[in-house]
C-alpha cells in the first residue's frame, strides 16, 4: 500500500506459519522495525507499516551473517512504491499569452475553445505577442470553437476590460464591452465570420466584433479582456442568437449553466510620441516675447516724442 504518509506491506499469516517464520522474526532491513499481526474482516496478516519520517530509519541494515554461513530461514519480500515526482517551478519574467483557451463540456462531448486578435478586418494576421494599439484604432477580437469545428453555435454573452489579470477583481476599473450578448460600449461592432461585413451574435461557430482602443484614465493603461460564452445545440439558433430590439429582452440574462469564460492580456496602448513642455516654452519664451513687444512699443513712443519735440521747435523758428 503506497500512501501519501506511509508505506505498508502485509501478507496472510498462514504464508508465514507454513514456512515455520514467527512474528518475532519479521522485520524491515533495520530490526528495531518490526511487523504486527492485524485481522482484517476476520483474516489475520502480519503487517509491516513504515512512515515518511521512518522510512531513511527502517530500511538501512543488512541481514546478519555469521561468517559465510546463516542458520535462520530466510524469506525476503522486495516491495516497491513509486511516486510522481512533483516540483513546482517558476520564472522570473511573465509569459504573455497571444490566445485564450478553455475547454467546455456540453452533453458528453468536449469542446475547445479559443480567443484571439487580430491586426485588422481581415482577420487573417493574429497577434503572436502581447499587442500594442493605438488610441481609437480598431481591435479586432475572433472567440470561435476550433474543436469540433462548425458544430456547435457560440454566443459571447459579456465581455469586459480590466486594468489587471484577474477577471473579477475588485482592483482598478472596469469598462463593459458586451452584455447579455449585447452591444454596451457604442463602439463595439458585430462581424460576419466570412465577409467581414455587419455581423451577430450566437448565429454559427465564430463570434468576431470590433471596438475602437481605449485606455483608462488611471494607471496601470493596459487592458486585460474577458468574455463568457456559451454553446447551445446547431437546432438551437433561435434561443442561442441574441435578441438586442428591445431594453427588456436585452437586459434578460440566460439562465443557462454552461458558460465559459475567456481572459486575453495585457493589450498595450501606443502612446504618440508627443515633445514634453518645458519651462523655456511654457514660461520663459511668453514673458520673453512680452517684454520684447513692451521694448519696442517704448522706443517707438520715446522716437514719437521726439518727433514731436523736434517739430515744434522749427515751427517757432
Amino acid at each position: 500500500m503506497c500512501s501519501k504518509d506511509y508505506i505498508a506491506i502485509r501478507a496472510i499469516e498462514d504464508f508465514f506459519k507454513y514456512h515455520n517464520v514467527p512474528l518475532e522474526s519479521l522485520h524491515l532491513p533495520n530490526k528495531s522495525c518490526r511487523a504486527q499481526r492485524m485481522v482484517i474482516d476476520g483474516v489475520p496478516y502480519y503487517m509491516s507499516r513504515i512512515s515518511r519520517d521512518q522510512y531513511l530509519t527502517c530500511g538501512g541494515k543488512p541481514l546478519e551473517v555469521s561468517g559465510n554461513i546463516i542458520r535462520d530461514p530466510v524469506i525476503k519480500m522486495d516491495f516497491t512504491c513509486i511516486y510522481p515526482y512533483v516540483r513546482r517551478v517558476s520564472l522570473s519574467f511573465p509569459v504573455i499569452p497571444f490566445s485564450s483557451e478553455m475547454v467546455m463540456r456540453v452533453d458528453e462531448l468536449d469542446a475547445t475553445i479559443q480567443m484571439m486578435l487580430y491586426k485588422d478586418h481581415t482577420y487573417t494576421k493574429a497577434y503572436t505577442s502581447a499587442p500594442t494599439i493605438e488610441l481609437r484604432d480598431k481591435v479586432f477580437v475572433e472567440v470561435t470553437v476550433t474543436e469540433p469545428a462548425d458544430f456547435f453555435l457560440l454566443r459571447v454573452n459579456e465581455c469586459w476590460a480590466t486594468q489587471f489579470a484577474e477577471p473579477h477583481t475588485k482592483e482598478g476599473s472596469v469598462h463593459n464591452l458586451i452584455l447579455s450578448g449585447c452591444v454596451s460600449d457604442q463602439t463595439v461592432s458585430f462581424l460576419n465570420a466570412t465577409d467581414g461585413q455587419s455581423g451577430h451574435n450566437g448565429e454559427s461557430s465564430t463570434v468576431r466584433y470590433s471596438f475602437d482602443m481605449f485606455r483608462f484614465t488611471s494607471s496601470p493603461h493596459d487592458l486585460y479582456l474577458h468574455c463568457t460564452v456559451q454553446l447551445c445545440e446547431p437546432d438551437d439558433l433561435k434561443s442561442c442568437a441574441a435578441n438586442c430590439n428591445s431594453i427588456s429582452k436585452r437586459e434578460a440574462v440566460r439562465a443557462d449553466p454552461s458558460q465559459g469564460l475567456l481572459s486575453y492580456g495585457p493589450i498595450r496602448i501606443e502612446m504618440p510620441n508627443r515633445p514634453q513642455s518645458s519651462i523655456l516654452t511654457t514660461v520663459v519664451l511668453p514673458v520673453a516675447g512680452v517684454w520684447t513687444v513692451g521694448f519696442f512699443l517704448i522706443i517707438l513712443i520715446t522716437v514719437a516724442k521726439a518727433g514731436s519735440r523736434r517739430l515744434a521747435q522749427m515751427e517757432e523758428h
